[in-house]
């Protein structure tokens, strides 16, 4: 067994290899045969930053292909500023501090600010994760709302875009008179990367334009996926669908594996995203020479395995390093189960996986098919199975694949299965993780 893009360590005795995965908040540790042919991918990740907070005060004095944001603030009344939901580690509380700083050196000061959880789809956030989001001190300076997507009287019609969406967008963030977006950068399973235009054209758009974006238009299209970027069809309607909303200026930060900060991106939301992208795709990407006969992988422990809905992220991420008609176990506490109402319903209703694909592109798009279809895509490749113990029971038969308790009987399921010499590629951080064959994605721009 060994490892690829990382330096944790692994204690070995009596023949067996402990593996520790980001599982829920406290995590899982599984036991693999000392003789398998095994890697453990870990995340590659830049090192933290020695002086962050110095970091993030020069970057937004001086950005990226645009003035600084206190003289963007001058003569102007109002800022919005979009920021993650709960299950994003952006860090909000180490970063809004600075761009309220420079809004009121400009002359706008945090009561005419409003801070919106770009939510998209997913449910607001409760008082409790508001103060995880943003911090008592913040609440109690600015005003902080989440985005609410179905509510159409509160989105703005700005047109449609050339690829064909209807752009609907969160009046308070349209009608602000400094538009601002703060988050961080990663792979992504549809954006490419996220960050930038994300936290508008998904995070604080209306029903009907992430239905359109999340369609199979966008969700079988071969570009659309983990690390395509700038080449990505659904990446240039995001970015579109930003321009037309007035975005103003962004901050970004890449993170390490503790989630502290690797970089900062601040600026033109267009060159200081691409930036980002650069040096997120430069310093994590790590090759694999081949596909593995199966794939352990996680959603990366709380908040991203919340729900068995982001879970499929660790699953998209995973087919990449998988052959075809292998084996994928995902690892997801799962705590508040399957997800939105939407997408439970969807699961309970959806029976195999290519009939479903095939019902999908026939009808209507849904709130949140997208990720069952993203699910079942990956299903059409490989056999999966679960360990996803916040999931109902009734749901877990409804999987496709076995779905278990315990991480450890889970695996053990799995490895059942592996022909002799098989290889196993274990991902302890599941979507953090970027990986790929080699030669699979073009250079960097």
């Amino acid at each position: 067994m060994h490892r690829a893009g990382g330096h944790a360590s692994i204690a070995e005795e009596l023949g067996v290899v402990n593996v520790r995965l980001a599982f829920d908040k406290q995590g899982a540790v599984i036991a693999l045969p000392n003789d398998l042919d095994a890697t453990v991918l870990e995340p590659r990740y830049a090192a933290e930053l020695t002086a962050a907070d110095a970091a993030l005060a020069a970057a937004v004095a001086s950005p990226i292909g645009c003035p600084p944001l206190a003289e963007l603030a001058r003569g102007k009344r109002s800022a919005a500023i979009a920021v993650c939901d709960i299950t994003r580690p952006a860090p909000n509380k180490l970063t809004l501090p600075h761009i309220l700083r420079a809004l009121e050196a400009g002359g706008i000061p945090p009561r005419n600010v409003t801070i919106l959880i770009a939510t998209g789809l997913h449910r607001e956030a409760t008082d409790r994760e508001l103060d995880e989001i943003v911090g008592a001190d913040i609440l109690s300076r600015c005003k902080v709302d989440s985005h609410r997507a179905k509510e159409i009287d509160e989105q703005t019609f700005l047109g449609e875009t050339a690829g064909g969406a209807q752009a609907f967008v969160d009046s308070r963030f349209v009608e602000a008179d400094l538009r601002i977006t703060l988050g961080f950068i990663e792979p992504h399973l549809m954006a490419g990367f996220s960050g930038g235009r994300k936290l508008i054209a998904i995070g604080l758009a209306g029903e009907r334009t992430i239905k359109r974006l999340h369609s199979p238009l966008y969700m079988r299209d071969e570009k659309v996926g983990e690390g395509s970027f700038p080449d990505n069809p659904l990446h240039r309607e995001l970015l579109e669908i930003a321009e037309m909303a007035g975005h103003d200026f962004m901050l970004d930060v890449a993170l390490t594996r503790t989630r502290g900060i690797a970089a900062v991106f601040a600026g033109n939301p267009v060159a200081a995203h691409a930036q980002g992208v650069k040096f997120v795709r430069e310093s994590t990407l790590a090759e694999i020479a081949e596909p593995a006969d199966a794939v352990i992988t996680t959603s990366g422990g709380y908040p991203l395995d919340l729900t068995f809905y982001q879970a499929v992220k660790g699953i998209t991420a995973a087919a990449h390093v998988v052959k075809q008609g292998g084996e994928i176990l995902i690892m997801a506490a799962c705590r508040e189960g399957l997800g939105s109402p939407e997408f439970s319903r969807l699961m309970r209703n959806a029976g195999a996986a290519s009939p479903l694909l095939d019902a999908l592109a026939q009808r209507p798009v849904e709130v949140d098919q997208w990720q069952a279809e993203k699910l079942a895509i990956a299903a059409r490749k490989a056999r999966l199975s679960f360990c996803v113990p916040g999931v109902a029971v009734a749901d877990r038969a409804l999987l496709w694949g076995p779905a278990f308790d315990d991480p450890q009987q889970a695996v053990d399921d799995l490895l059942g299965r592996l022909p002799a010499a098989g290889r196993l590629i274990v991902i302890p951080e599941g979507p953090y993780v970027f990986s790929q064959p080699a030669g699979a994605l073009p250079a960097a721009a």
